[in-house]
């Protein structure tokens, strides 16, 4: 019987602190995967000189935990990814140091150290702000209108196992026109509750065109304004990291998110 092979060397050090982190997607960037992500923040926290743990094996790699992230050509205000390191760091420190590692438009807003639970059941719901151009507001306010009134709304999205079609209606806890920007293009904002398979902006959008014939001639800028906790009075979506700030006291910082870039 042939013996079972291990690893040579001592284990990796465990270990002592897992913090979360906020991250923006902005400008140019919103164009990055998740697996482009994932490159630059493994390159960056060598960079910032970031006390990693490693998983156990043959090959090890640093414990990164990713949460939902969103599609590739969308911007983010509410990103979030959590990490585990091998001696206490301070919050602070670390946003600064990482986001000085990362390029422009990657840009860490918060940091927190970890309390109990997992950062992903907290994330029900996301904010939403869709900018269309090359249609009046009155057209865009008349097919939310028609949507919301509509009992089911299908869109079809190819995945790993072939196409699939679904309802979208039911994720979509708010949908509104606020206003329009200074090119006169309509600002909707709608909350989505968070759904298996996932709901995205272009299924809404895929589906009010079916059921309104809405088209916009030119793809909309949209960007995620927040995820996390779904308040259901409301229909708003609540901070995720609420709960780690209170336990941590003042063991936390964050950067406020700036306005979109033009564009994104």
């Amino acid at each position: 019987m042939a013996r079972q092979r291990t690893p040579e060397g001592p284990p990796p050090p465990p270990a002592v602190q897992r913090l979360r982190l906020r991250y923006a997607k902005r400008g140019r960037l919103r164009f990055s995967s998740s697996r482009d992500f994932s490159r630059a923040l493994e390159r960056a926290l060598r960079r910032a000189g970031v006390p990693m743990a490693f998983s156990a094996g043959f090959h090890p790699h640093p414990l990164i935990s990713y949460a939902n992230a969103a599609p590739t050509g969308t911007a983010s205000e509410a990103e979030y990814f959590e990490i585990r390191v091998t001696e206490r760091v301070d919050p602070d420190a670390l946003r600064e140091a990482l986001d000085e590692a990362l390029p422009e438009g990657l840009d860490v807003i918060e940091v927190v150290e970890a309390g109990p639970g997992a950062l992903a059941d907290r994330l029900e719901a996301s904010e939403w702000r869709l900018v269309l151009c090359g249609v009046e507001r009155l057209e865009v306010e008349q097919a939310v209108a028609t949507y919301l009134a509509t009992e089911r709304a299908e869109a079809t999205r190819t995945f790993k196992t072939g196409p699939r079609t679904f309802d979208t209606r039911e994720a979509v806890r708010s949908f509104a026109v606020t206003g329009v920007d200074d090119d006169g293009c309509a600002i909707l904002r709608m909350v989505v509750r968070h759904t298996t398979p996932s709901v995205r902006p272009d299924d809404i959008l895929t589906a009010l065109h079916a059921v309104t014939g809405l088209a916009p001639p030119i793809p909309p800028r949209v960007t995620r304004l927040a995820q996390g906790p779904l308040l259901d009075a409301d229909d708003a979506v609540a901070d995720p990291l609420a709960t780690d700030k209170d336990a941590a006291g003042s063991g936390q910082v964050t950067r406020e998110p700036r306005e979109p870039v033009r564009g994104s």
